[in-house]
């Protein structure tokens, strides 16, 4: 897609094909005219990405950056890949194409910002059977969206069309991201201890993760991705379970410069609050979270009482409601909430930084408003 270069890959054997009986590339099923169409569609979509240090233009076989320019003394350069799972399905089943990107950046750059790196590029992959360039287009229109929402430029990319793979209309994604932070300015610290504050950033929604179980659920309640939502009839079931995962760059990167107190981010993706946030923190310690303060989303109370789902399954499972997590120390929580809110985010005192024996854990107390 935003290609540096738009190579279009062969399905195996098919450059064997016999040229003497008249057979083309374009007859084995990859259309490179098609792939060129598609960069000439994306070419204003990631100049409206360019920032300090990139200039937006794709072309060329690959994407520079300039660090100097994005003005950085001594910084170190912190990467992350990703893609948004099985939640493409319903995008290719609703056939609703224009916030798919918007995930795929997310799921980068919120890992970047939680080592307290500014996200400074993006590359995106897409692989397909047989390229359809309006659909194409719609998804790197989401993922310029999501840059520009991040504050990082859409540098490159690839398009792979490999017909033989890929079944139908059926395409994948990855993105990659690269970000700098300051040596000094590196996250997590080390220095999270006892009496340290624990908060929480809602989710927009079921986010990327766990759409394997959301799909079984939906097909287990027998509602029809076009019917509404049980939980927002103001919407449809696919539009509902479609909705972006929320991209917490700037107003973390602005609360990073609020106060000095912060110690610690957590991303709540795979695993959620269970398996997240004791990542960030040192042996010896633990999150202790008060689940009565989680604002548990109408989707998450559907998904568990259509799926039957146990709490502990949703906790390791779902976001449930929090998709970003701070650890900040006590005497700067309210200058850290200040921040967050200054940038229209909610912020849930969760619980605190306790003690443990061993390995860094979660501790849960009180249960979630599962319904």
């Amino acid at each position: 897609m935003n290609m540096a270069g738009v190579r279009a890959t062969p399905a195996p054997g098919s450059n064997r094909m016999n040229q003497g009986k008249g057979l083309s590339y374009r007859a084995a099923g990859v259309d490179i005219d098609a792939g060129n169409r598609l960069v000439d569609l994306i070419k204003p979509l990631t100049r409206a990405t360019a920032r300090p240090g990139a200039d937006g233009k794709i072309g060329g076989f690959g994407g520079v950056f300039d660090l100097k320019a994005a003005g950085y003394r001594d910084p170190l350069l912190v990467a992350a890949n990703d893609g948004v799972g099985t939640k493409l399905k319903l995008a290719i089943d609703t056939g609703k194409h224009d916030t798919i990107g918007i995930d795929l950046v997310a799921m980068s750059v919120n890992d970047l910002v939680v080592q307290g790196a500014e996200p400074l590029l993006f590359l995106d992959y897409y692989a397909t059977g047989a390229l359809n360039v309006e659909q194409a287009r719609d998804v790197v229109a989401g993922i310029a969206a999501g840059c520009r929402e991040a504050g990082c430029a859409l540098i490159g990319g690839e398009t792979a069309e490999m017909p033989g793979l890929y079944a139908g209309g059926d395409y994948d994604l990855a993105g990659f991201a690269v970000g700098a932070v300051e040596r000094d300015a590196l996250l997590p610290r080390a220095d999270v201890r006892t009496g340290d504050v624990i908060l929480g950033i809602p989710a927009s929604g079921v986010h990327s993760n766990g759409y394997s179980l959301v799909r079984k659920v939906v097909e287990a309640a027998g509602v029809r991705l076009d019917q509404p939502a049980p939980f927002d009839e103001s919407k449809s079931l696919g539009e509902a379970l479609l909705t972006p995962t929320k991209i917490y760059v700037k107003a973390a990167l602005a609360a990073l410069k609020a106060t000095s107190g912060i110690k610690a981010f957590a991303h709540i993706t795979g695993g959620g609050l269970t398996e997240n946030v004791p990542r960030v923190l040192p042996d010896g310690t633990a999150a202790r979270i008060d689940l009565t303060r989680v604002p548990v989303l109408p989707v998450f109370q559907w998904l568990a009482k259509a799926g039957g789902i146990a709490e502990q399954e949703m906790l390791r499972t779902f976001n449930c409601g929090i998709g970003f997590v701070v650890v900040v120390e006590a005497a700067s929580a309210d200058a850290a909430i200040k921040s967050f809110d200054g940038a229209g985010e909610q912020v849930i005192r969760l619980g605190e930084i306790a003690p443990a024996s061993g390995k860094a854990e979660t501790q849960f107390s009180g249960k979630l408003a599962l319904g």
